[in-house]
C-alpha cells in the first residue's frame, strides 16, 4: 500500500514562449485569469487534493512565483490601515493554511522528466502529482482530488488524458490503452508526439499525473532525447515495464492556457461567472456579438 499522497510537484522553469514578450520578464504561470494567475488554480486544486507540500521547480525569471505566496507585509499593514478587510482576507490566503511551498532551482531548461526528477531529494519514497499550471481543469470536484481517490483505490500510477483532434498528436503525449472509452483504463504504451498518422490513439495526456516514487530512478536512467531533454514520457514508458499505470479521462473542462487562444477562452469562461463583473461581463459580450 502506497503513502497518503502528500506532495505535488509544479514545473514552473519553462520559458513561455509562445506568451513572448510578456514573459519576457514575467512568468507565464502568473497570467491572470481574471483576478488570479495560472499558478494559484493550480495550487488551489492541489491543496483540495489534501496535498501540503507544494514543489516548485524554478528557473530565472520565476521570482513573482514565490513573492506571489510570500507573506507581504507592506501590503497586508497598508491594506489593514485603510480597513480593506475584504482584500486583506483574500491577500492572506493566497496560499492555504495548511500548505507550504518549497523552490528548487532547475539551472538548466532540460525537459519535463529532468524538472520532475529535481523534486527527488523533497520527494522521497512518496507518491506525489505533478500539475502543469498551464494546463487549467475545471472540475467539481477538483481534477487532482478525484485523481487521489483512485490512486489510493487502486494503488497505482494515474495519468490524465483527453481525446484530442489526431491532426494534434504531434503536440502532446499520446497514450495506447484497453479501452479508450473507460473512465479508467490500464495503458499499455505511451508515445511523446507521435505524427498523426503514427499515433496509437488520439487520447492525450494534459498535463496531470500522480505518480509513485520508482519514476525517479526511471528518469535517472532516461537517455537525453532531442535538445539534451530528459522526458517525463520517457520515465513513464519504463515504468510501464515495471507497474500498472493507468489513464483517466479528466472531468470537466480543460482550457489550455500554453496556448493564446485557449487563455482567451478561459479568461472569457471565468469572467462571466466572476461574482463583481459575471452579469455586466455577459451584457458586454452580448453586445459585441450584434
Amino acid at each position: 500500500m502506497q503513502p497518503k499522497l502528500r506532495k505535488a510537484v509544479f514545473p514552473v522553469a519553462g520559458l513561455g514562449s509562445r506568451f513572448l514578450p510578456v514573459t519576457k520578464a514575467s512568468p507565464k504561470e502568473m497570467l491572470p485569469i481574471v483576478d488570479k494567475p495560472l499558478i494559484q488554480y493550480a495550487v488551489e486544486e492541489a491543496a483540495a487534493a489534501g496535498i501540503t507540500d507544494l514543489i516548485f521547480i524554478t528557473g530565472r525569471n520565476k521570482r513573482a512565483i514565490e513573492d506571489h505566496f510570500d507573506k507581504a507585509y507592506e501590503l497586508e499593514t497598508e491594506l489593514e490601515l485603510k480597513g480593506k478587510q475584504k482584500l486583506l482576507d483574500m491577500v492572506q490566503t493566497v496560499l492555504p493554511d495548511h500548505c507550504r511551498c518549497i523552490y528548487i532551482r532547475q539551472a538548466e531548461p532540460l525537459g519535463l522528466g529532468h524538472a520532475v526528477l529535481c523534486a527527488r531529494p523533497i520527494v522521497g519514497n512518496e507518491p506525489f502529482a505533478v500539475l502543469l499550471a498551464d494546463e487549467l481543469m475545471d472540475a467539481t470536484p477538483p481534477a487532482t482530488a478525484q485523481m487521489a481517490a483512485r490512486f489510493e483505490m487502486e494503488n497505482c500510477s494515474v495519468i490524465g488524458v483527453l481525446p484530442v483532434p489526431r491532426e494534434q498528436t504531434g503536440s502532446y503525449g499520446i497514450v495506447s490503452v484497453d479501452d479508450p472509452e473507460a473512465e479508467l483504463s490500464p495503458i499499455r504504451a505511451i508515445v511523446e508526439k507521435p505524427r498523426p498518422a503514427d499515433a496509437p490513439s488520439t487520447l492525450a495526456v494534459v498535463g496531470r499525473y500522480v505518480l509513485t516514487p520508482r519514476i525517479f530512478d526511471l528518469l535517472a536512467q532516461a537517455r537525453p532525447g532531442s535538445g539534451g531533454e530528459i522526458q517525463l514520457t520517457d520515465g513513464i514508458s519504463a515504468l510501464l515495464g515495471e507497474e500498472r499505470v493507468l489513464a483517466m479521462h479528466m472531468p470537466g473542462k480543460r482550457y489550455d492556457c500554453g496556448s493564446k487562444l485557449g487563455y482567451l477562452k478561459a479568461s472569457v469562461e471565468f469572467g462571466l461567472r466572476h461574482p463583481e463583473i459575471g452579469a455586466e461581463f455577459a451584457r458586454y459580450l452580448r453586445t459585441r456579438a450584434t
